[in-house]
């Protein structure tokens, strides 16, 4: 069974009319800019890096798992104003996440979870390869353990 991944970020695309949404129209949509006051603190879905310290970010709810399942779900993320949208390359891990503990959520076919897993950022490539021997892993999902916000989709490359 082959055992390459994925990084899968979040399309830039997918946020460009908040950007210029002022604070009231952000706030109907439960999303508000924040200014970075902390550093590694504010991950980017987008391009899978640290926002850096006075960067401004936008802070939203998004449907991470919009699938016809019982995990269908929504979280946080936080994109970061200047972002681009990131493209990795196979078994290629975001520095970012190195230094982070993560939940390993692995689907099958009909979006149900099969298996999960916690990892630190260095045990990631090994646990992920160890998910997608499962055959009936299709793609897996990566929470951050502490707060429980969306990190990224990965998928077999």
């Amino acid at each position: 069974m082959a055992t390459d991944f994925q990084f899968i970020a979040l399309d830039k695309k997918e946020f460009t009319s908040f950007m210029d949404l002022n604070d009231e129209e952000l706030a109907s949509h439960q999303a508000k800019w924040m200014i970075v006051d902390e550093e590694p603190g504010y991950p980017c879905r987008v391009s899978l890096e640290d926002a850096k310290l006075g960067e401004r970010v936008l802070f939203l709810p998004y449907w991470h798992h919009d699938v016809e399942s019982a995990y269908k779900a929504i979280g946080t993320v936080l994109v970061r104003e200047f972002s681009q949208t990131m493209k990795f390359g196979v078994n290629q891990v975001p520095i970012m996440l190195n230094n982070r503990l993560l939940s390993v959520k692995a689907y099958d076919s009909s979006n149900m979870m099969v298996a999960h897993d916690i990892a630190k950022g260095t045990e990631l490539e090994l646990k992920l390869k160890k998910q997608f021997q499962n055959s009936k892993v299709e793609y897996i999902h990566l929470h951050y353990a502490g707060p429980g916000c969306f990190c990224s989709a990965v998928h077999r490359a």
